[in-house]
């Protein structure tokens, strides 16, 4: 069967010596995909898919039988096909293959084809126009064979201007950069994967995101509807691997409502910050939609998320704090949007801020009134100040083990969440409302003086204590290389002070807590799940917002970890590279898991199987196409950060360091 081959447009497809007689080879003309064959002298385009299961008809051979007949054999399943008329043996013309015409030319083979037909509007266009109006415009993923026909609708977004999508070496990766993402702007941004192991490999990230209550959505391809069930290639029950992690979890069916089910898995994620997910089946992709079909969005959907407390509450709120001297205020990740307000308080009432170590750069750590970090990654300071107050104010803290926060205090706790309300003990006074709005009532009751103790000398002094402490660790030298104290001495004046900081778990993180001096940097780390990993891939996640929301933009991204950390998802520094992405990323390298190997011997247990193997990660990132820096000595950590925190583009710097200094 051949094509009409009036009005064609002649594609070029290969050099006229390129394929030798009797062979066949794929070529591509436009999007079609096509199989060429060389055969007594004369060239031959047919369609490449074969008729039975889609084989690659280009990677198959050519085979002459005894009557001396040509067949092109497909590599799968052997089915036949004539390469001069497409028809198998016997004939038979409803089961053939197309031709296409081709020319020989002096400069080469061309093949042609009939003028493209204008895009039909799919299900899947319309779902992905739904994401972007509901302000998804970062997408990280991995394109393949069970997601193409949704892969083609977000290549379209991304033509029109709409988003921006981001291919990643690890599926992993994906679901970290994306958690990264909206545990900075609050926002979601999309990951996406192919079934079976695409799917399975988001596991980590998206429980990272859920139990920090970040917003992420996840697109997964799937098999076709018709074979769901006996256990087609790489199918798995998608819908029960991810109902424990998704809040919103469906899988999109040729009789969805397509652009209500997208506008339910944004707003899922939005509303309950929390993680969505869509299956997509491979043969729903595809499908056009209906001519009455549009796109859903925001408008109408979404209410506004202030809560003020009720009445009675905040006046036992407010005589509670009356009756208090010694005043603190304990901040968490969820007041970082309303921490004017929250300091606008603190000062009032005289209290010291101190921070979790989730809600870290969440104040200065030179304002007057902070006190540092409470818990185990924390200061003296801010543990001195707890066990001398007389009342605890907690905005937005979920009084978790790590951070400690005494329950031999009155407390009043103000959240949004009412689940978060007394979650692990009872508070004095439970508040269930929006923190920035709670904040400025209770402020405006203390315009005037108030009884509270000034305690910004005793911060002052106690700074200066903790202080000198660091600066009298930065002489400790075992010869196995740098001490935590000194790395971040250094590292605390040269990072922007409006800088984002991704930080990883371990050894490196609880120094990070402790001996960094925050300027009011963003901090965003793995908090409830403590996964390894995390920093670099969600310093992916934060570069991507510099690019898509005002408000960050022109901000350096950096990010920390150890070598076990960065090993995990190493090979997407190289998708860093491939979109110039301006991160710097600090790599504290003591060639073990130095955790584990603490906590081995605290544990009284020999220390065992915790030391690591490492490649040169300078030299790593250097052959990646980015920019490696190794530091031995501390005289040189200073121009070594200056130098890459200049560079414009991924770079790496790995300082040699020694596990038993942090």
């Amino acid at each position: 069967m051949t094509t009409n081959n009036k009005q064609l447009d002649w594609y070029r497809v290969a050099d006229v010596d390129e394929l030798p007689a009797g062979r066949v080879k794929t070529v591509t003309a436009g999007v079609h995909s096509m199989a060429l064959t060389h055969i007594d002298g004369e060239f031959t385009a047919m369609d490449n898919r074969c008729p039975h299961q889609g084989g690659p008809l280009g990677e198959g051979s050519v085979e002459i039988g005894k009557d001396g007949q040509c067949w092109l054999r497909c590599p799968w399943h052997g089915w036949d096909f004539d390469p001069k008329t497409g028809r198998p043996p016997g004939g038979h013309e409803d089961s053939g293959q197309t031709l296409y015409p081709t020319e020989v030319r002096e400069d080469g083979i061309y093949v042609g084809l009939e003028a493209e037909a204008p895009h039909a509007t799919t299900v899947t266009d319309v779902m992905a126009e739904t994401m972007t109006n509901w302000g998804v415009t970062s997408v990280f993923g991995m394109v393949g064979h069970s997601n193409l026909g949704l892969a083609d609708a977000l290549r379209l977004q991304e033509k029109k201007g709409s988003l921006t999508y981001y291919g990643i070496r690890h599926e992993g990766a994906a679901a970290f950069a994306c958690s990264g993402y909206a545990k900075l702007t609050g926002k979601p941004a999309a990951c996406l994967t192919i079934a079976g192991p695409g799917a399975t490999n988001l596991m980590t990230g998206l429980w990272d995101a859920k139990v920090d209550r970040a917003p992420v959505l996840a697109l997964t391809g799937q098999v076709d509807v018709q074979v769901l069930g006996p256990g087609a290639f790489q199918e798995i029950d998608l819908a029960a691997a991810f109902a424990p992690v998704a809040r919103f979890s469906q899988t999109v069916l040729h009789t969805s409502k397509h652009a209500e089910l997208m506008t339910l898995a944004c707003k899922s994620a939005l509303v309950e910050r929390d993680v969505a997910h869509l299956t997509f089946p491979d043969d729903v992709q595809t499908l056009p939609a209906k001519e009455s079909a549009s796109a859903g969005s925001p408008d109408g959907r979404v209410a506004a998320s202030t809560i003020a407390p009720d009445e009675h509450v905040l006046e036992d709120t407010v005589s509670l704090i009356r009756k208090s001297k010694r005043p603190i205020v304990i901040v968490g990740y969820g007041a970082r949007d309303s921490m004017g307000d929250v300091i606008a308080l603190a000062d009032r009432l005289n209290a010291p801020v101190l921070t979790t170590f989730k809600a870290k750069g969440q104040i200065a750590d030179d304002h007057p009134l902070a006190a540092g970090v409470l818990g185990r990654s924390g200061t003296p300071v801010a543990s001195w100040f707890m066990n001398e107050c007389d009342l605890i104010l907690a905005f937005g803290s979920s009084f978790s083990n790590h951070t400690g926060i005494t329950p031999k205090r009155p407390i009043i706790q103000v959240d949004f969440d009412r689940m978060t309300l007394g979650k692990f003990h009872g508070v004095t006074i439970p508040v269930w409302a929006e923190i920035g709005v709670t904040a400025r009532l209770i402020a405006a009751q203390f315009s005037g003086a108030n009884k509270s103790v000034d305690q910004r000398p005793e911060l002052a002094e106690r700074w200066a204590i903790w202080r000198e402490e660091k600066r009298s660790r930065l002489s400790d030298d075992q010869g196995k290389g740098l001490n935590s104290a000194t790395v971040f001495a250094a590292l605390s004046p040269a990072v922007p002070g409006d800088a984002i900081i991704a930080v990883d778990v371990g050894n490196n993180t609880y120094s990070f807590g402790r001996y960094f001096e925050s300027q009011g940097q963003r901090i965003l780390m793995s908090g409830y799940l403590g996964s390894i990993g995390f920093a670099f891939s969600a310093a992916m996640g934060a570069w991507a917002a510099t690019q898509d929301q005002d408000e960050y933009r022109g901000r350096k991204v950096i990010s920390i970890s150890g070598d076990g950390g960065f090993g995990q998802y190493m090979g997407d520094f190289n998708t860093a590279v491939k979109y110039n992405m301006d991160i710097t990323h600090v790599l504290l390298n003591n060639s073990q898991l130095g955790k584990i190997s603490k906590e081995q011997r605290a544990g009284e247990w020999p220390v065992w199987q915790t030391e690591l193997h490492n490649p040169s990660f300078a030299a790593y990132a250097n052959l990646c196409g980015g920019k490696g820096f190794r530091v031995t000595k501390a005289e040189k950590l200073e121009s070594a950060f200056a130098e890459a925190l200049a560079c414009r583009g991924p770079s790496l710097i790995e300082i040699i360091t020694d596990a038993d200094l942090i």
